[in-house]
């Protein structure tokens, strides 16, 4: 028996429009899941936390601010600064997600919720294209989100074990997949001169706290320091 929504169009049919329409972006996705494998390797992960961490947090970037603060030794792993890192950088997502509303009937509350847990910002990017033009449904956000996320596990473990082959990730550039990330979604973050204040605000912030603060607090420091920056600016704006 096949599920028609409200639109009359049925749930498998606008499944798999969502997972062929976010096949283009979830090539990247692959690429620096392979990327992040490789590296997880080499700060000392072991395939179960690989597996786990891809699939229990499913953000590339934080996890790649996660692999810039691992240890070797659990004892001195900062637990910490890890969850705060990863949750001031995602908090964009409160605000993503709250734009997908719409998709949901208001006893769908829970169901929502769920489901946003494997909304990335490729998935949710085609999803509001869709919405735009009327086309948006739960079942396309769902098949682009669950290509992405089998993807980004089976590519993180790929890159793992390629990563037995590569005695030194420097050696191929890898080391610096961690900065040229961040570039792109730097460049893919820009919306205009009103981002310079918190971006350099959070860059002058972790480059002074990596000479005076030992350990990599930088990056939680450098992280809020933006933030909050950018929030003060924020309010400044729609006060004047």
């Amino acid at each position: 028996m096949q599920t028609t929504l409200s639109n009359g169009t049925r749930f498998a049919d606008q499944f798999f429009a969502g997972a062929r329409a976010c096949i283009p972006v979830v090539l990247s996705v692959a690429a620096y899941g392979m990327v992040w494998g490789v590296l997880a390797r080499g700060a000392g992960l072991s395939q179960l936390e690989v597996l786990l961490m891809s699939g229990l947090v499913f953000a590339g970037s934080a996890q790649f601010v996660a692999l810039d603060l691992w240890t070797a030794t659990p004892a001195t792993l900062p637990i910490g600064p890890l969850i705060l890192a990863a949750l001031v950088i995602n908090l964009r997502y409160l605000l993503l997600t709250a734009t997908l509303r719409p998709l949901f009937r208001p006893d769908q509350t829970g169901r929502g919720a769920l489901m946003m847990g494997i909304v990335s910002d490729e998935t949710w990017a085609m999803t509001m294209l869709e919405m735009q033009q009327g086309r948006g449904t739960i079942a396309f956000l769902l098949g682009g989100g669950v290509l992405a996320y089998v993807c980004w596990l089976l590519t993180t473990l790929l890159g793992f074990m390629l990563g037995s082959a590569i005695a030194d990730p420097a050696t191929y550039g890898l080391d610096f997949a961690f900065t040229a990330t961040f570039l792109v979604l730097l460049l893919g973050m820009w919306k205009g001169k009103a981002d310079l204040l918190p971006w350099a605000v959070a860059a002058l912030s972790a480059t002074i706290a990596s000479h005076l603060v030992p350990g990599n607090w930088y990056v939680l420091i450098g992280g809020l320091a933006g933030s909050l920056a950018g929030a003060i600016a924020d309010s400044v704006r729609h006060v004047d």
